[in-house]
Protein backbone atom coordinates (compact mmCIF):
# COMPACT_ATOMS: atom_id res chain seq x y z
CA UNK A 1 0.00 0.00 0.00
CA UNK A 2 1.10 3.33 -1.30
CA UNK A 3 2.13 6.11 1.86
CA UNK A 4 -0.09 8.56 1.69
CA UNK A 5 1.31 12.31 2.84
CA UNK A 6 -1.02 15.36 2.79
CA UNK A 7 0.25 18.71 4.05
CA UNK A 8 -3.25 20.77 4.39
CA UNK A 9 -4.38 24.34 5.57
CA UNK A 10 -7.31 25.50 7.08
CA UNK A 11 -8.55 29.13 8.43
CA UNK A 12 -10.49 30.10 11.47
CA UNK A 13 -12.75 32.52 9.84
CA UNK A 14 -14.84 34.49 12.65
CA UNK A 15 -18.28 36.90 11.86
CA UNK A 16 -19.05 39.68 13.51
CA UNK A 17 -20.38 37.87 16.58
CA UNK A 18 -17.01 36.06 16.86
CA UNK A 19 -18.61 32.70 15.17
CA UNK A 20 -16.57 30.21 13.82
CA UNK A 21 -16.92 29.16 10.26
CA UNK A 22 -16.99 25.82 9.49
CA UNK A 23 -17.67 23.86 6.47
CA UNK A 24 -19.97 20.42 6.73
CA UNK A 25 -18.30 17.94 4.48
CA UNK A 26 -19.30 14.57 2.65
CA UNK A 27 -16.23 13.00 1.64
CA UNK A 28 -17.35 9.94 1.07
CA UNK A 29 -20.96 10.83 -0.37
CA UNK A 30 -22.60 8.68 2.15
CA UNK A 31 -24.82 11.49 3.36
CA UNK A 32 -22.98 11.53 6.80
CA UNK A 33 -22.00 15.12 6.79
CA UNK A 34 -19.17 15.86 8.95
CA UNK A 35 -18.03 19.29 10.11
CA UNK A 36 -14.54 20.62 9.84
CA UNK A 37 -12.55 24.38 9.24
CA UNK A 38 -12.26 25.16 5.48
CA UNK A 39 -8.99 24.20 3.73
CA UNK A 40 -7.66 21.62 2.32
CA UNK A 41 -4.42 19.67 0.47
CA UNK A 42 -1.67 22.17 -0.77
CA UNK A 43 -1.16 21.41 -4.48
CA UNK A 44 2.35 20.49 -6.11
CA UNK A 45 3.31 23.99 -7.24
CA UNK A 46 1.64 25.90 -4.11
CA UNK A 47 2.57 27.43 -0.95
CA UNK A 48 0.82 26.84 2.12
CA UNK A 49 -1.06 30.10 1.98
CA UNK A 50 -1.84 30.30 -1.33
CA UNK A 51 -3.48 26.91 -1.14
CA UNK A 52 -5.24 28.32 1.50
CA UNK A 53 -6.66 31.02 -0.40
CA UNK A 54 -7.79 29.09 -3.13
CA UNK A 55 -9.42 26.69 -0.54
CA UNK A 56 -11.08 29.21 1.17
CA UNK A 57 -12.98 30.58 -2.14
CA UNK A 58 -13.93 27.34 -3.25
CA UNK A 59 -15.58 25.44 0.14
CA UNK A 60 -17.02 29.38 1.01
CA UNK A 61 -17.75 31.81 -1.39
CA UNK A 62 -15.25 34.01 0.38
CA UNK A 63 -11.99 36.23 -0.15
CA UNK A 64 -9.27 36.18 2.18
CA UNK A 65 -8.33 39.54 3.41
CA UNK A 66 -5.36 39.17 5.67
CA UNK A 67 -3.35 36.10 6.94
CA UNK A 68 -2.92 37.09 10.68
CA UNK A 69 -0.65 34.49 12.34
CA UNK A 70 -0.31 30.37 12.36
CA UNK A 71 -3.33 29.31 15.44
CA UNK A 72 -1.61 25.87 15.64
CA UNK A 73 -0.33 23.02 13.78
CA UNK A 74 -1.41 18.96 14.09
CA UNK A 75 0.46 16.65 12.77
CA UNK A 76 -1.55 13.14 12.61
CA UNK A 77 0.43 9.80 11.90
CA UNK A 78 -1.87 6.74 11.08
CA UNK A 79 -0.35 3.64 10.67
CA UNK A 80 -3.76 2.12 9.99
CA UNK A 81 -4.61 3.95 7.34
CA UNK A 82 -0.65 4.16 6.16
CA UNK A 83 -0.77 7.79 6.00
CA UNK A 84 0.10 11.28 7.54
CA UNK A 85 -1.05 14.93 7.72
CA UNK A 86 0.35 17.91 8.93
CA UNK A 87 -2.55 20.49 8.92
CA UNK A 88 -1.23 24.33 9.00
CA UNK A 89 -4.37 26.23 10.62
CA UNK A 90 -4.20 29.86 10.32
CA UNK A 91 -6.39 32.82 11.65
CA UNK A 92 -7.56 35.15 8.95
CA UNK A 93 -9.86 38.07 7.48
CA UNK A 94 -12.25 37.77 5.35
CA UNK A 95 -14.72 39.38 2.77
CA UNK A 96 -17.89 38.36 0.88
CA UNK A 97 -20.96 36.63 1.15
CA UNK A 98 -20.80 32.86 1.29
CA UNK A 99 -21.30 30.79 -1.49
CA UNK A 100 -19.73 27.52 -1.50
CA UNK A 101 -18.25 26.47 -4.79
CA UNK A 102 -16.52 23.09 -3.85
CA UNK A 103 -15.20 21.76 -7.14
CA UNK A 104 -14.93 18.04 -5.97
CA UNK A 105 -18.49 18.23 -4.69
CA UNK A 106 -17.79 17.54 -0.92
CA UNK A 107 -19.15 20.35 1.10
CA UNK A 108 -22.84 20.89 1.56
CA UNK A 109 -22.93 23.46 4.05
CA UNK A 110 -20.85 26.25 5.59
CA UNK A 111 -21.62 28.23 8.39
CA UNK A 112 -20.76 30.08 11.66
CA UNK A 113 -20.87 28.42 15.06
CA UNK A 114 -20.48 29.60 18.55
CA UNK A 115 -17.54 27.56 20.15
CA UNK A 116 -19.88 26.16 22.21
CA UNK A 117 -21.54 24.54 19.33
CA UNK A 118 -18.09 23.34 17.98
CA UNK A 119 -17.21 21.54 21.12
CA UNK A 120 -20.27 19.56 20.89
CA UNK A 121 -20.70 18.74 17.12
CA UNK A 122 -17.10 18.12 15.98
CA UNK A 123 -16.31 14.21 16.65
CA UNK A 124 -12.79 13.76 16.14
CA UNK A 125 -9.87 14.53 18.59
CA UNK A 126 -7.49 15.84 16.16
CA UNK A 127 -10.24 18.25 14.71
CA UNK A 128 -11.74 19.46 18.08
CA UNK A 129 -9.06 19.55 20.29
CA UNK A 130 -6.77 22.26 18.63
CA UNK A 131 -9.37 24.22 17.84
CA UNK A 132 -11.36 24.37 21.09
CA UNK A 133 -7.63 24.68 23.09
CA UNK A 134 -6.89 27.64 20.97
CA UNK A 135 -10.44 29.01 21.20
CA UNK A 136 -9.89 29.10 25.22
CA UNK A 137 -6.46 29.78 25.86
CA UNK A 138 -5.97 32.04 22.74
CA UNK A 139 -2.34 30.94 22.39
CA UNK A 140 -0.88 30.85 18.74
CA UNK A 141 1.91 28.67 17.64
CA UNK A 142 1.02 25.39 19.66
CA UNK A 143 1.99 22.26 17.84
CA UNK A 144 -0.53 18.81 18.32
CA UNK A 145 0.54 15.31 17.57
CA UNK A 146 -2.01 12.21 17.41
CA UNK A 147 -1.32 8.65 16.49
CA UNK A 148 -4.17 8.68 14.02
CA UNK A 149 -7.54 10.37 13.98
CA UNK A 150 -9.34 8.48 17.37
CA UNK A 151 -6.75 10.93 18.55
CA UNK A 152 -5.11 8.21 20.62
CA UNK A 153 -1.44 9.39 21.56
CA UNK A 154 -2.44 13.15 21.67
CA UNK A 155 0.36 15.63 22.59
CA UNK A 156 0.37 19.18 22.52
CA UNK A 157 4.23 21.15 22.77
CA UNK A 158 4.34 22.74 24.71
CA UNK A 159 2.37 20.94 27.25
CA UNK A 160 -0.48 21.75 29.21
CA UNK A 161 0.65 23.50 32.61
CA UNK A 162 -1.46 21.80 35.03
CA UNK A 163 -2.92 23.73 38.05
CA UNK A 164 -2.67 23.00 41.68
Amino acid sequence: MARRELLVTAAILRDKLGRILLVGNDWQRSGRVRYTLPGGVVEHGETAPQALVREILEETGLKLKKIHHLAYCVHIEDVRRHDRAISLVFEADWEGLLNPRDPDGFIVEARFFTAEEITRMLDSPPIRDPLTDYLTSGIPGLFYAFSGWDGKGGIRIPTIKKEV
